[in-house]
């Protein structure tokens, strides 16, 4: 049992938390079920978790709110359970910190889908060790980046590319594949976001030696 991964599933319907345990106990998961967030900051205050599975429209503190407050802290992989095609719901998400989102209704093996792809991602990078590119020290983990004593903050859209890349380094991105894991759909905005991180990786952001332009292909991350 120790080595399941232990997911938690907040939802005020409990149709949808009786569905969850059932359907990802049988995939192999420990699952716990919280009814509001009170519930669920007790059950995060007492257990690990490995995932969190999160409804945005709950009674009292809602989804979104109670990502903002856990991902201040170091917290799981969220997906939020969202209102289906409410475009602007899912942005919001992603700004607070969301890892991924599902519109209701669902099927619940789409759901085990993109639990799996999240967890294997998690799995392949330790949020808690420093990783070194060139003279940089990335720090996931307090999202931040520190080159020649200076400390730069990153945002979630950029730890998601980090964490992606760092997990695959030598990796080309496509700017549709750095757009689709980080949230950001106009290319323009993928672009400014990859001069940002040159500026707090490269010693000269202008002639970047490990954030790399692979012309006509994206983006790539090396690392010595």
């Amino acid at each position: 049992m120790d080595n399941l991964n232990h997911i938690l599933v907040v939802d005020d319907d409990n149709r949808i938390r009786s569905l969850l345990k059932e359907y990802l106990d049988d995939n192999k998961f420990l699952v716990s079920t919280a009814k509001d967030s009170n519930e669920a900051k007790t059950k995060l205050g007492h257990f690990k978790f490995d995932l969190i599975v999160l409804d945005v429209m709950m009674p009292g503190q809602n989804g979104y709110e109670l990502t903002k407050e856990i991902k201040a802290k170091d917290s799981p992989p969220i997906i939020l359970l969202t209102a289906k095609g409410e475009v602007e719901n899912r942005i919001k998400g992603l700004e607070f910190g969301a890892d991924d989102y599902i519109g209701k209704p669902f099927e619940p093996k789409e759901l085990l889908l993109r639990i799996n792809n999240i967890i294997s991602k998690k799995n392949k990078i330790d949020l808690g060790k420093k990783y070194s590119v060139g003279e940089a020290i990335v720090d996931l983990n307090k999202m931040s980046i520190k080159l020649n004593n200076n400390i730069k903050k990153i945002n979630v859209a950029e730890k998601k590319i980090l964490m992606e890349m760092l997990s695959n380094p030598g990796k080309t991105y496509s700017r549709s594949k750095i757009g689709e894991l980080s949230g950001i759909s106009q290319e323009r905005s993928i672009d400014v976001m990859i001069t940002r991180l040159r500026q707090k990786i490269e010693i000269d952001p202008k002639n970047p030696k490990y954030l790399q332009t692979i012309r006509g292909s994206g983006y790539v991350l090396w690392i010595e």
